[in-house]
């Protein structure tokens, strides 16, 4: 699931490899009518696989084609697990404090 709330992207449900392409495509076009900053709320995300890496990767190199940015907000604890384990979490565009969340 993913839905647009001005310049938020809220995404819920699950990103595993089931969903992966889907999401990764739906991120990309909801990209496109946004500002030059977009937030990907990840607040309702209930699971999260290797691939959601992956998706948030593929979502920041389409904002960086657009000429734009991306942050993550609430990402869930499994994911930053994932990407610590990965060695990628400074990667990762995450949001530093409560006010960008």
């Amino acid at each position: 699931m993913m839905r647009q709330a001005g310049d938020r992207i809220e995404v819920g449900g699950a990103m595993t490899l089931a969903e992966a392409s889907a999401l990764l495509a739906n991120g990309g076009n909801a990209l496109t009518g946004t500002e030059t900053e977009t937030v990907f709320d990840l607040s309702a995300v209930e699971m999260v696989d290797s691939s959601s890496i992956a998706v948030i990767f593929g979502w920041l190199r389409q904002a960086q084609a657009q000429g734009k940015t991306i942050r993550i907000a609430h990402p869930p604890r499994d994911l930053l697990s994932l990407a610590a384990l990965y060695g990628v979490t400074e990667l990762l565009p995450l949001c530093n404090s409560k006010s960008e969340t």
